[in-house]
């Protein structure tokens, strides 16, 4: 009998993207889940739209400029649903007659026929693709690049990916990274770690191509706000050093096998609570070979402090 193609043979992870890094620093089981397992996760309304709006506001600016209007971007979406379908035909599950699952049914999305949950599935689109012409003007812009994908190799050999949404370059040689949110904005207080995908986005530019990043911006179409940040070397060289202690955790997680997880609210919009052992469930078996830790030498006798009491690593 073949081999199934819906779960591909488990790898060692070998490169760090923002959204893979943000899955271990929010729950290192998931990342297991994501990178390792490669269990399958049913899309969601809210991904496919952020999908949806991504591919319109990219597709706009294949008009000329003085065609990047609101009615024209709304015009857009209809069709770039049609297309999206096209491509990944298993969308159509999301608006079943059954309804949906998880936490967007309790907001009382199931309750509708599916044909009426789609037409305001798509309204809701179309409200974010108009809302994005209150926080910026298209017909005034014209991106270096779109849906960039991005890579390089660190000294350390981490390999870093992703893609930047649009790059914007001023006549004067400043770059400005530019990133869409469906979402809200966060609160002041979470804003640095909103801003921790920018900052990767600007480590891999920087190291890409020698050039300091003038701004980060990150454009919430769902609350209508921007949130920019001007780094400096010393910002990206933190989050590099950063990413490195992060790769080096996930290496003796893949090496031992060891994934904690980690409760937090967004447990509620997880795929995986029935492997998950905060919510009674058994991982599956781990796929990857184990790496036994050293043995320690009998006669080795802990380190002690000044005080007599073992020494311990302080906080990071």
């Amino acid at each position: 009998m073949g081999t199934s193609t819906d779960h591909p043979a488990a790898e060692r992870p070998r490169t760090l993207s923002p959204s893979r890094a943000g899955d271990f620093m929010t729950c290192p089981l998931l990342y297991r889940f994501r990178v390792i397992d490669r269990l399958p996760e049913r899309p969601s309304e809210a991904a496919t739209r952020g999908t949806l709006v991504h591919a319109v506001l990219e597709r706009l600016f294949d008009d000329p400029a003085a065609e990047r209007t609101a009615g024209r971007a709304r015009s857009m979406v209809a069709g770039e649903w049609e297309r999206l379908l096209a491509a990944r035909p298993e969308l159509v599950e999301l608006f079943a007659e059954e309804g949906a699952d998880g936490p967007e049914a309790a907001e009382g999305a199931a309750a509708a026929p599916a044909p009426e949950r789609l037409a305001r599935w798509l309204a809701d689109a179309e409200r974010l693709v108009e809302r994005w012409f209150t926080l910026e003007d298209p017909t005034r812009l014209e991106p270096s690049e779109r849906e960039l994908f991005v890579e390089t190799e660190l000294d350390s050999g981490l390999t870093l990916r992703g893609v930047i949404d649009r790059v914007d370059v001023a006549p004067t040689g400043e770059v400005r990274i530019v990133d869409y949110k469906t979402g809200k904005a966060p609160r002041p207080e979470y804003a640095a770690g909103a801003l921790f995908q920018m900052k990767f986005y600007g480590l891999v530019l920087w190291r890409l191509r020698g050039v300091l990043p003038r701004r980060l911006q990150l454009v919430y179409l769902g609350s209508g706000e921007v949130l920019s940040h001007d780094p400096t070397e010393a910002d990206l060289r933190a989050v590099e050093r950063k990413l490195l202690a992060l790769w080096e955790a996930i290496r003796r997680a893949t090496e031992t096998g060891d994934w904690r997880p980690r409760r937090s609210k967004l447990c509620g919009w997880c795929d995986h609570q029935a492997f998950c052992p905060e919510f009674g469930g058994t991982p599956p078996p781990y796929p990857l070979p184990l790496v036994p830790a050293p043995a320690r030498p009998v006669d080795a006798v802990p380190e002690e402090s000044a005080d007599g009491r073992q020494g311990r690593m302080g906080p990071v």
